[in-house]
């Protein structure tokens, strides 16, 4: 008899083959004292020497079997291990506290991984912790003297099985033998998911318990459009996701069609359909799916290492390369977005005891303007190499927006009066994510060039429950009447003043909310670039006009599974 895994889909497609687990030795740390810290010390330069070439050899071969891009994703890796600031940390733990080696690396880790614990919101930073684990586990290995599994043993076609598949394991594979992936652990990280979509795998995280269930060579379905495993499937349900996966196959090459295309609805309505991205390595991910410009850079990477704030050099260089890898596109930059769930080591910021209500996003850019300004004078900086358009998060009054503008021009101005060129054409804008900023949208457009609703934030906001909390999960609802009229309000708004709106949260690309958002006029969505296509799609098989009854209907609805019931029977595409 078959059973069920339920989990969270990272990679699109249906694979079918036996299961091969990749779990590792017992690792874990007690705690424990030397008196002799030059043995320990030198125990502690062998392994990271050792961890080094481990590692760099790995990205050789990622470089040479896979790609440029799939060897970058091991790069986290490398800049952990030659950072001087974690160096010193455990020789000081050494040295001054008498620790054993392994127990000066395991501490130094857990103090880095509590600062990250809560970022699981921003991918990259996410990824930065799964480098510090797996940096981690690979100096422990050789303190220890124990083997890693090692992915190249592989020689069959199989689905690795793991508790959670680090970048220098996906960086090993070879792309004959792995068929997909699936972990115990939930982190859709953006380098486990852009190694997975780079090799094409079905992905399937978070299932909790897929290595203690499945046994090597179990016959397992990973079906990495809905999030699910079955493991001994029977033969009707082989039959079944065999047909499923030839169809996802004919679908995907249709979707490919349309990676140079507009998206233009039936009775010709031109929307733009945008990427969401983290990292300047995202942007290649948007243009190999056809994004027609970036609507969301996540600024957040460039905080997310080390312990001091970004340089105004640094951060021009990454804008520019964001800009120069969409020429001709418009490129959203949203200005530093932290607190809530994401904190950065270098900004001590106070503890509150409703963060997500508290000191966070454009809040601490206009209180702490030391990180806002030179962020912003890099922007300026950058502008001149593509078409940038700044946005600034959390916003709630109009009066922060003209505090936020008005350090902006003030920049703007003194690099002007050092000779330094900016694009006179950069469009201005706020994160529309937080109800009172709705409610005054007509406000607020007359001051903005745009509005990008965060829909993930303006949904919990909107209902006071937290997205993140399962006990409330049932009250994030994406179709709910009361989302969708606020949403309208906003459109309403700024189209009233000659304005443009966008979306970047989940809503954007959920085909279930594609044609409402299309009726109430939305004139970009952005998303994750995996999604660009299928929306797409969607949108050049519908007609805006035809879907006029249909929002009124939803608008005057009482519940989201109404508003459900009646996209679905008006439109059956999305059913399909």
């Amino acid at each position: 008899m078959s059973t069920l895994l339920n989990g969270l889909a990272a990679s699109s497609g249906i694979a079918i083959a036996p299961a091969y687990l990749l779990v590792g030795p017992d690792l874990s740390v007690n705690q424990q004292y030397s008196a002799n810290e030059n043995h320990e010390v030198k125990r502690l330069h062998d392994s990271f020497t050792l961890t080094l070439n481990e590692v760099q050899t790995i990205r050789q071969h990622a470089h040479k079997s896979l790609g440029k891009r799939a060897a970058a994703v091991v790069d986290d890796q490398l800049a952990i291990l030659d950072d001087r600031s974690l160096h010193a940390e455990i020789l000081k733990k050494v040295n001054r506290d008498h620790l054993s080696a392994e127990w000066a690396i395991k501490k130094t880790a857990d103090e880095q991984l509590k600062i990250l614990e809560k970022m699981n919101d921003n991918d990259y930073l996410s990824s930065r912790a799964t480098a510090i684990k797996d940096v981690t586990k690979r100096v422990l290995s050789h303190l220890m003297g124990v083997e890693l599994p090692d992915p190249t043993l592989l020689n069959h076609r199989a689905i690795f099985v793991a508790q959670n598949i680090t970048p220098t394991d996906t960086a090993q594979f070879d792309r004959r033998f792995v068929a997909g992936l699936v972990t115990d652990d939930g982190g859709r990280t953006s380098h486990f998911t852009i190694m997975s979509k780079t090799l094409s795998l079905p992905a399937v995280v978070g299932t909790e318990k897929a290595t203690k269930i499945i046994k090597n060579g179990d016959l397992l379905i990973v079906d990495g459009i809905h999030g699910k495993v079955i493991v001994d499937p029977s033969e009707e349900e082989v039959d079944h996701y065999q047909r499923l996966a030839a169809q996802f196959d004919r679908e995907q090459q249709e979707w490919g069609t349309l990676k140079d295309e507009q998206t233009v609805s039936t009775d010709g309505r031109h929307f733009k359909v945008v990427a969401n991205v983290g990292t300047p390595i995202d942007v290649l991910d948007a243009r190999q799916n056809g994004a027609e410009g970036i609507g969301l850079v996540r600024s957040e990477f460039l905080y997310a290492s080390g312990d001091r704030l970004p340089s105004e050099k640094e951060q021009t260089q990454a804008y520019k390369q964001f800009l120069t890898e969409m020429p001709g596109q418009r490129v959203v930059v949203r200005t530093l977005d932290i607190g809530g769930d994401k904190n950065l080591g270098m900004l001590k910021l106070p503890q509150e005891n409703n963060p997500f209500l508290g000191f966070r996003a454009i809040r601490i850019g206009l209180a702490k303007p030391e990180i806002l300004r030179p962020q912003l004078r890099a922007l300026l900086r950058a502008s001149v190499y593509g078409r940038l358009a700044i946005m600034f998060p959390m916003i709630s009054t109009v009066e922060e927006f003209w505090q936020a503008r008005k350090i902006l021009d003030e920049e703007r101005q003194r690099l002007l009066n050092e000779g330094v060129q900016v694009a006179d054409n950069i469009e201005v804008g706020m994160m529309l994510e937080i109800p009172s900023s709705a409610v005054m949208a007509d406000a607020f457009a007359r001051e903005v060039d745009f509005f990008s609703i965060g829909s993930n934030d303006l949904i919990q906001y909107l209902f006071a429950a937290d997205r993140g909390n399962p006990r409330v999960a049932y009250l994030y609802q994406e179709l709910h009447p009361a989302v969708l009229r606020l949403v309208k309000k906003v459109i309403d708004a700024a189209h009233a003043e000659g304005k443009w709106v966008s979306m970047c949260g989940e809503m954007a690309s959920n085909p279930l909310a594609t044609p409402l958002l299309m009726a109430m006029g939305l004139d970009e969505f952005s998303m994750n670039s995996s999604s660009i296509l299928h929306i797409r799609s969607l949108i050049n098989q519908l007609s805006t006009r035809q879907l006029q009854p249909l929002v009124h209907k939803a608008l005057n609805a009482t519940t989201a599974a109404e508003v459900e019931r009646l996209v679905r029977q008006a439109v059956p595409k999305v059913i399909e």
